[in-house]
């Protein structure tokens, strides 16, 4: 498996686990997004500790006050901040109008990946990038017109709070890459796992707000609660994030960016399996588009060697 295919093997990997994200509120819905937040990334930083524990004198030591705050830097822009912004999206503004702004994330990425590596002519990945948006489009246009949710003011608050979280998940998964280019002394679930001590530590920020709107839970409804943030946590935050950042090494921004939409099309599964239906036409379609843009992306980078790429293994 060349280093390309090796890629998108772990893109799709994330994809499929950070696409179980969007579950969670189905499974809990008497929790808040911010709830879910705080227990997700508690967590996190548990599961990261506990799996450290071993190597805690041989990992920790080599991490220098620099990369620390580069950890807390990328911490509060890619899980803290980025969705804090985007629940007030979503409470404030509504699902549709979230989704579409979010869904122009893949398009950012890659175009920064253009201008910064310039591996890629923004012409040639431009029909890519066209087929991604028209997906996400298909996905969230028909919901537009019937969204209640915000009005007046808080209808653009929310628009704001949205292109908030995109901008910052842009800076993250740029600067991510970067870093996880610079720094060969960690292998990708080695760096998660700094993330994920980084983010728990970070996440006790959002502890009281989230307690102190809770209203009363029975025990069982706790211990669903604690179950799914966990397996929130070791999955889609542990493992997927592992996933991700070794994608970051094999393949370029220009690319890098397609790879999210594997998010969105495992999300729309996972939706399908919930509810037990079939997708409707625009779904379906929404789907081929999003898949046609991968693909076309994929075709555009699997010929030759990526400028910059590292190929040592995780």
């Amino acid at each position: 498996m060349n280093q390309t295919r090796h890629g998108v093997v772990c893109g799709m990997a994330a994809g499929a686990l950070w696409g179980s994200v969007f579950m969670a509120p189905l499974w809990v819905p008497d929790f808040s997004p911010l709830q879910l937040s705080a227990g997700r990334y508690l967590a996190y930083g548990l599961c990261a500790v506990l799996l450290l524990l071993p190597r805690w004198k041989e990992v920790i030591p080599q991490v220098r006050f620099k990369e620390w705050m580069v950890l807390a830097w990328l911490s509060l822009l890619g899980n803290i901040l980025y969705y804090v912004l985007l629940a007030s999206a979503v409470q404030t503004g509504g699902v549709a109008m979230t989704s579409l702004v979010i869904g122009f994330m893949p398009a950012m990425v890659a175009l920064v990946g253009c201008v910064r590596q310039k591996n890629m002519s923004l012409s040639r990945l431009a029909p890519s990038l066209m087929l991604g948006v028209a997906g996400v489009m298909c996905i969230s246009w028909p919901a537009l017109p019937s969204e209640t949710i915000g009005a007046g003011g808080a209808k653009f608050t929310g628009l704001l709070c949205a292109f908030g979280a995109l901008a910052s998940w842009t800076v993250f998964a740029v600067v991510n890459s970067r870093w996880l280019a610079r720094l060969q002394c960690y292998s990708a679930s080695d760096w998660s796992l700094l993330l994920g001590l980084v983010t728990g530590v970070e996440s006790l920020l959002l502890v009281f707000p989230a307690m102190s709107g809770a209203g009363a839970h029975s025990p069982e409804a706790w211990m669903r609660f604690c179950g799914v943030s966990t397996g929130i946590a070791i999955f889609a935050s542990v493992i997927g994030n592992a996933f991700w950042n070794r994608m970051s090494r094999l393949l370029p921004l220009s690319m890098t960016g397609q790879m999210i939409l594997f998010e969105t099309l495992f999300a729309l599964f996972y939706s399908f399996l919930y509810e037990w239906r079939l997708p409707t036409a625009m779904e379906m379609t929404a789907s081929v588009l999003l898949m046609a843009s991968v693909v076309w992306c994929f075709s555009l980078h699997h010929t030759g060697h990526v400028p910059g790429k590292v190929t040592s293994e995780a």
